[in-house]
C-alpha cells in the first residue's frame, strides 16, 4: 500500500502515521483555511498566487502566518520531491492549533501546519470533447465563501447533490444570480462575450479566475465581471467551469437540458489551447 512522506508540525513522517491531538481547533471547529497548488512536470504553477491567496485567507481569519513566502516554498518543494509523481497536486492546510475547546480564539496558540501531495489526475481527452454534464441549487453557503476555508460543509453538500444526480458538478444561485459550483468557478459566453461573477465575498476567487483574464486578454476575448442571472446561464451560448484539477473545462448540459448547440464551443477551445501552452512555459 503507498504511504506518501506528508509534513506535519515540522516532520516528514508516512501519511498513516501522521497525527493531530482531538482538541486541534481545525478538527474541533473548522478553524482553518487551506490551498491547493497543481503541479506540472514538478513544477509548480502559478505559485505566487496560489500563495497570496493562503495568506489573505491567514489574514482574514487573525491566524499568524507561520512561515515567509520562501519558508512555505521551501517546505513545499521538500514534500513534492519526496513523491515519485510529476503531475501532481499539493495540498496544504493551516489550523489555528491545538487549545481547550473554546469558541473565541486562545491565546499564544501554535499553529498546525500539514502538507501533503497527490498525483494530479486531470479530465479525459473524451471527456474534454464531449463536455460535462452539470445540476444547479440555491447556494446555501456562508457569507465569507471569498475565504479558503477548511469549513467545507456547504461545499461538500453541494458535490454530493451533484454526485445524486451523476453530474460533474453543481451550479449555485444565491437569490437568482450565479455564484459558483462546490469546487469551481463558472463561467458563461454569449455572442462571443465571456462573463464571470464579481470577486466578492459570494465566491472564491479561483487562482484560475485571474489566469482566464490573462488568457481572453491576450486572445483578444471581451470579458465581462458581473452579476449574472439564472436565465442568462441557461440562454449562454458556452458553459465553462475552471479549478486547479479541471483547469478550463465545457458544460453542455445543466439540469438536462443542452448547452448552446450541446458542445463545446470555440471559446472553450481557445481558452484551452491558451491555458496548455501557459502550462508549458511555467
Amino acid at each position: 500500500m503507498n504511504d506518501p512522506l506528508v509534513y506535519l508540525n515540522g516532520e516528514m513522517t508516512p501519511l498513516s502515521e501522521a497525527k493531530i491531538p482531538v482538541l486541534d481547533r481545525g478538527f474541533i471547529f473548522g478553524d482553518g483555511v487551506y490551498e491547493v497548488i497543481p503541479i506540472y512536470g514538478r513544477r509548480m504553477f502559478r505559485s505566487e498566487q496560489h500563495m497570496a491567496r493562503l495568506f489573505r485567507s491567514l489574514d482574514k481569519i487573525g491566524i499568524p502566518n507561520p512561515h515567509d513566502l520562501a519558508g512555505w516554498m521551501a517546505l513545499i518543494r521538500q514534500v513534492v520531491d519526496a513523491s515519485p509523481d510529476d503531475e501532481q497536486m499539493v495540498y496544504l492546510q493551516v489550523t489555528r492549533g491545538v487549545a481547550r475547546r473554546a469558541h473565541a480564539f486562545p491565546a499564544e496558540v501554535t499553529p498546525t501546519v500539514f502538507i501533503m501531495t497527490n498525483p494530479l489526475v486531470l479530465p479525459s481527452a473524451e471527456v474534454r470533447s464531449k463536455g460535462v454534464a452539470c445540476v444547479t441549487m440555491d447556494d446555501k453557503r456562508w457569507l465569507h465563501c471569498e475565504i479558503k476555508s477548511v469549513s467545507l460543509l456547504g461545499n461538500v453538500l453541494a458535490a454530493q447533490h451533484a454526485a445524486e444526480n451523476q453530474v460533474t458538478e453543481a451550479i449555485q444561485f444565491r437569490d437568482g444570480m450565479l455564484t459558483e459550483g462546490s469546487s469551481s468557478n463558472v463561467w458563461i459566453v454569449k455572442d462571443g462575450v465571456l462573463a464571470g461573477p464579481p470577486k466578492d465575498n459570494l465566491i472564491l476567487e479561483g487562482i484560475r479566475y485571474g489566469l482566464i483574464q490573462e488568457l481572453c486578454e491576450g486572445l483578444g476575448i471581451p470579458m465581462q465581471v458581473r452579476r449574472i442571472s439564472r436565465e442568462e446561464v441557461f440562454a449562454a451560448d458556452e458553459v465553462m467551469i475552471s479549478s486547479a484539477t479541471k483547469e478550463v473545462l465545457p458544460v453542455t448540459r445543466i439540469d438536462g437540458q443542452p448547452v448552446g448547440n450541446g458542445a463545446p464551443g470555440p471559446i472553450y477551445a481557445k481558452l484551452y489551447e491558451a491555458y496548455q501552452a501557459a502550462k508549458a512555459a511555467a
